[in-house]
């Protein structure tokens, strides 16, 4: 039998997912020059309260850097994958179709 190779997920993805980052902080940590696997050494752990939280570091240095706030692009698009799609979550019950509804 053959084996099968692992599927990596992408770096970004693994770190947008374990330390809870918006599409926007990965854009901006992106910009920065940031290395993803380094996201432990600059996240705060429980010990370090002098830290401060690792998606407000990011957006504080994005600031430092190109002095400037967020993007507005990026934002945006975070808002829209927020919404969510009314027609799929309605569920169509049984009582409200009649006979003359069907098709046959």
């Amino acid at each position: 039998m053959k084996k099968r190779k692992a599927v990596k997920k992408e770096p970004w993805a693994i770190a947008k997912q374990k330390y809870k980052l918006t599409n926007t902080q990965i854009y901006m940590a992106k910009a920065l020059g940031l290395n993803p696997k380094k996201f432990g050494s600059y996240a705060n752990h429980k010990q370090q309260l002098w830290k401060s939280p690792l998606p407000d570091y990011i957006e504080e240095l994005y600031e430092k850097r190109f002095k400037k706030e967020v993007p507005a692009e990026i934002q945006a698009l975070d808002k829209k994958k927020k919404k969510i799609n009314p027609i799929k979550t309605q569920k169509i019950d049984s009582e409200d179709l009649n006979d003359t509804d069907l098709p046959f």
